[in-house]
């Protein structure tokens, strides 16, 4: 299973489950993570330590050395 906002597995039996009203789950890894989407409705290309930054960057070549 895989965090909803920063995308890295998480091991069975831990995270959250968030249910929207509309019946679709999302998973989170941690409380960071569940702020950050929820509350604070952050963009998780935005952020470093997330999966889907890290993507975009290399299809930039940004993070290539």
């Amino acid at each position: 299973m895989k965090c909803g906002f920063c995308g890295h597995d998480m091991p069975p039996g831990t995270g959250k489950v968030f249910v929207r009203k509309t019946g679709k789950t999302v998973n989170f890894c941690s409380r960071k993570c569940e702020k950050s989407m929820l509350k604070l409705g952050r963009n998780p290309r935005k952020f470093k330590w997330t999966v889907a930054s890290r993507t975009e960057r290399l299809k930039r070549g940004v993070g290539k050395k």
